[in-house]
């Protein structure tokens, strides 16, 4: 299944519901399961972005329809990359 890197910056509405119910996080996970999209791993970074996602979905079709209700919401700026195997990229260049 492909697999896709999601960087995100909480907005200051988003920050807020964070600090609110730090469960928030888990809750959207669940959300985006229910959308088809598994999320593999999950890490909080310090810099320019506040999150790191490793997710797992069918196709591009299905991550870009998650990811535009999550964004629909205000919360949360996003920028996603599609994630290539090494070992496959490699054996692209065959």
């Amino acid at each position: 299944m492909p697999r896709y890197i999601i960087i995100s910056r909480l907005t200051d509405e988003g920050a807020k519901t964070l600090k609110k119910n730090p469960g928030r996080i888990k809750e959207v996970n669940s959300e985006l399961k229910d959308m088809g999209i598994n999320v593999l791993d999950q890490y909080a970074v310090l810099g320019n972005f506040d999150f790191l996602n490793i997710v797992e979905a069918d196709n591009e079709t299905t991550i870009t329809k998650a990811l535009v209700e999550l964004l629909s919401r205000g919360s949360v700026k996003t920028m996603t990359y599609k994630a290539i195997p090494v070992s496959e990229f490699v054996e692209s260049l065959k």
